[in-house]
């Protein structure tokens, strides 16, 4: 028995999906002119992962703002602009990046060396820092943006077939007791993982090739003590452990803690399957326990804890999709593909397919076939997720050796921080790709340095490893990463950007002026991008 009345739209562009990939999406596209109806299953505000940005996702957020004209969405890219834009929406201070490795059943100590942790400094002081988001009040605020920029938000929408014709497609659903027919010459699917298109096309799912099943059990919390407060250093960290992205590593998994200002705290645990399985992760809260039980450290820091939703268990957390596009279709990168939170790689992955597939948009909107164009997309967002799943697995396969995990991850801080540095002169082109993937020298070395950790190298095998990784890094390491001396505490600095300008084909005071426009000098101590 069909719904009654039918409400029958049409737009240039249905985008599925209004979180933050979908509004930013539907934003870009009212300034090319094109009409836009944003099709969401739910209704915000609404609970959401994916929290953490960085350096380079906070970059092309003022790309897409300045390409795009949207000035109310570039504060969005640094603490010190939100807070004074938008101080009722909710976020946390994000510094860098914090490790630290656990023995099950060990309290955790460390000595001068830092053998049990590490600590990447993203920015020299909190006005520059990156971002935790608040997904409700985010996605809420960006979907309402592009509502006021002309775009059709129909939320409480059950979307139930598409049909593809030559020149568009037609969406059937429900919506409020009324059938929908919506009528659209392209549509982009922001729906996250095994999304609406990947459900109603069949399109195929790709097997992981590096990475193994991964679970992951989450939620938001109140009360959850800050780690410096226990396990605090005698020296001075390069930025308070806590204002980060902090990581708690152990064999078989991880745990995050990212802080929000408005007191919540997303915490949550990624583990391999027989480690899931071990805990009984789909017990929720009681399988929680039972990991912290394990982590004598971890368990004081939540002692006071106490979660303020539901536990989420995700049975598989770790997704990749064989389609991206056809003729009149693409997904963004969060539906083609999530490989897993350890490197906050989400956000950059899908602002990068965000502003690829707004400009061959733009570029091809009246040429009667766009496929040629998809193709490159597609080819762009697999071999990034590639990327991405590859040197994630080499990290998962190192949790017991600590020393290589954190070189292993040194790749991935370099390939972003050139990349970041790099656009920001105005030279793109010397880092193709994310985690420079395109880079003929780096992308194909990374690459092979990560499947041979995948093996567990000992021995002369593991010390000629190290080496690679080191000598992979170097050309490309504008952020000190190289100097053992530092005993895996990184601060970001002016002088190792300065000195760091020929392998950015720069002079240094063209990198000088960059960390003036960027709201740092090159003369104190310390300074970041």
């Amino acid at each position: 028995m069909s719904l009654v009345p039918v409400l029958r739209l049409e737009a240039d562009v249905a985008v599925i999906g209004s979180g933050f990939s979908g509004s930013l999406m539907a934003l870009a596209l009212r300034r090319q002119g094109r009409s836009v109806v944003m099709l969401e299953r739910g209704r915000h505000p609404r609970f959401a992962i994916g929290e953490s940005s960085t350096p380079l996702a906070n970059l092309l957020i003022e790309e897409l703002a300045d390409r795009y004209d949207l000035p109310r969405v570039r504060p969005l890219s640094k603490w010190g602009t939100w807070q004074r834009a938008y101080p009722q929406i909710g976020c946390g201070v994000k510094r860098g990046f914090s490790f630290f490795q656990h023995g099950r059943e060990r309290p955790f100590m460390d000595g001068p060396e830092h053998a049990r942790q590490m600590l990447v400094a993203a920015s020299p002081h909190d006005a520059v820092a990156d971002l935790h988001w608040y997904r409700p009040e985010v996605d809420q605020f960006l979907a309402r943006e592009a509502e006021a920029a002309g775009a059709t938000l129909l939320d409480e929408t059950a979307l139930e077939s598409v049909r593809f014709r030559p020149e568009g497609a037609t969406l059937e659903g429900g919506r409020q007791g009324r059938a929908l027919e919506l009528r659209t010459a392209f549509v982009i699917d922001a729906s996250g993982p095994r999304g609406f298109l990947q459900r109603a096309l069949a399109l195929p799912e790709r097997p992981l090739r590096w990475l193994g099943p991964t679970q992951a059990l989450y939620t938001h919390f109140e009360g959850v003590e800050r780690w410096d407060r226990h396990f605090a250093s005698d020296a001075n960290p390069p930025y308070p452990v806590d204002d980060a992205a902090l990581h708690h590593v152990f064999d078989g998994g991880w745990i995050w803690v990212l802080r929000f200002a408005n007191g919540l705290t997303s915490a949550g645990a990624a583990l391999t399957d027989a480690c899931a399985a071990r805990l009984h992760l789909a017990d929720g809260a009681p399988a929680w326990d039972r990991l912290l039980s394990e982590l004598p450290a971890v368990r004081t820091q939540f002692a006071s804890a106490r979660p303020t939703l539901p536990f989420v268990h995700s049975p598989r957390l770790a997704f990749r999709g064989e389609g991206v596009c056809g003729e009149r279709f693409a997904l963004l990168p969060s539906a083609v593909g999530v490989i897993d939170p350890l490197l906050s790689t989400g956000f950059p992955l899908t602002l990068l397919g965000i502003l690829r597939l707004a400009e061959l948009l733009s570029r091809n909107w009246k040429r009667p076939r766009l496929q040629q164009p998809l193709v490159e997309y597609a080819r762009h967002t697999q071999a990034e997720l590639d990327a991405t799943e590859r040197l994630v697995a080499a990290l998962y396969a190192s949790m017991t050796d600590f020393e290589l995990f954190k070189r292993l991850s040194l790749l991935y801080f370099a390939a972003a921080s050139f990349s970041e540095t790099a656009r920001r002169l105005g030279r793109p082109q010397l880092a193709p790709g994310f985690l420079l993937y395109g880079h003929p020298g780096f992308g194909p070395e990374s690459a092979r340095i990560a499947e041979s950790a995948l093996t567990r190298p000992t021995g002369e095998g593991r010390g000629q490893l190290l080496s690679r990784i080191d000598a992979a890094i170097a050309p490309f390491d504008v952020a000190g990463l190289g100097d053992r001396e530092r005993h895996d505490w990184y601060p970001v600095r002016a002088e190792d950007l300065l000195a760091a300008a020929p392998r950015l084909h720069a002079a240094p005071d063209e990198v000088a002026s960059l960390l003036e426009r960027c709201g740092f000098s090159p003369r104190p101590r310390s300074a970041a991008l």
